[in-house]
């Protein structure tokens, strides 16, 4: 993103430094999740020093931030919900661990460097993944009242497993070699699922991490808050794709982190592909204003994470 301050409508005039509060958010999630890791050179040192290669490799924390941003937006403390927010960004990057091995994505770089399973190997690639993932549902277990973190458990489960992101991520896989008619609806439902899912969930443990404070937050008696949310996150992890897929046909390796356009070759489902170019831009925007218009119940208190909406669309990486 060029700018570190920006301005996205949902009436707030205030100017918010995006730039700043992403890099504070990441400081703070980083220094939490490493508390929360052993230490490089604990046993087994290999699979702890993967975990860490992996987990602290330069990511934009978005899904951590969104957590964050969700419970503030609702009258909750940041520090309530930041084991939530350390949480999804295990489960995100034991995706990304995955994803990259042959068997799947088959991506030799992740955000600048060498993927996970070329620097440690394929068995430990999927040994740091597994770590990770299980670990998150200890890490979101810590300083919750015993509903709020069954509940929290039910969420993150429900959107990372096979109706959410896992769900997501084979349909991807199986129209690599399935041919048929490719459909915007199609498209939609997989992404909603493969990339959407994560983001949801990050907004929805926001929510429950704000505890009773959200269910103060003044909205239409016609809406509940997690819908709002949801809708929200709908919108968000679709833009958030639509980048993601029309960086792959116009960045470079070197500005995106990893190899591009290979989506094509491999035969998947993206929205350049389906759309073009131009049109998929043009729904990017689109979603990012409706994302938007939907927090406005919210008022001023939503600004940041309309804020985040503009990132997502104007990322280079």
């Amino acid at each position: 993103m060029s700018a570190s301050k920006n301005r996205v409508g949902t009436g707030s005039k205030q100017t918010f430094d995006l730039q700043g509060f992403l890099e504070s958010r990441t400081a703070l999630v980083n220094r939490a999740l490493d508390r929360s890791l052993p230490p490089a050179t604990a046993k087994p040192a290999t699979i702890h020093k993967a975990m860490r290669y992996s987990l602290f490799a330069g990511g934009k924390r978005m899904r951590p931030a969104l957590c964050l941003a969700a419970a503030a937006a609702c009258g909750g403390r940041e520090t309530d919900a930041l084991p939530l927010a350390c949480a999804v960004e295990c489960i995100h990057t034991y995706s990304l661990v995955h994803d990259d091995l042959p068997a799947m994505d088959d991506d030799d770089l992740r955000r600048g460097q060498p993927t996970c399973h070329k620097k440690f190997g394929e068995a430990l690639a999927i040994l740091a993944g597994d770590a990770l993932l299980t670990m998150a549902f200890e890490v979101l277990g810590h300083g919750y009242l015993a509903d709020t973190a069954i509940e929290c458990v039910r969420v993150l489960a429900r959107e990372a497993g096979l109706a959410g992101m896992v769900g997501g991520q084979a349909d991807d896989l199986a129209w690599e070699t399935e041919d048929g008619p490719r459909r915007l609806e199609e498209l939609e439902s997989l992404h909603v699922r493969k990339t959407g899912a994560l983001i949801r969930a990050s907004l929805r443990l926001g929510v429950l991490a704000a505890g009773e404070a959200a269910l103060k937050v003044p909205v239409p008696s016609s809406l509940h808050l997690q819908i709002l949310f949801d809708e929200y996150g709908r919108r968000l992890g679709l833009a958030f794709q639509i980048t993601d897929d029309l960086l792959d046909v116009e960045g470079t390796a070197d500005d995106v982190g990893k190899r591009v356009q290979k989506d094509a070759g491999r035969g998947k489902l993206t929205y350049p592909g389906l759309l073009g170019v131009a049109e998929s831009r043009r729904r990017a925007e689109r979603l990012c204003r409706e994302a938007c218009e939907v927090l406005s119940p919210l008022g001023p208190a939503a600004h940041r994470l309309a804020e985040l909406v503009r990132y997502v669309v104007e990322r280079d990486r």
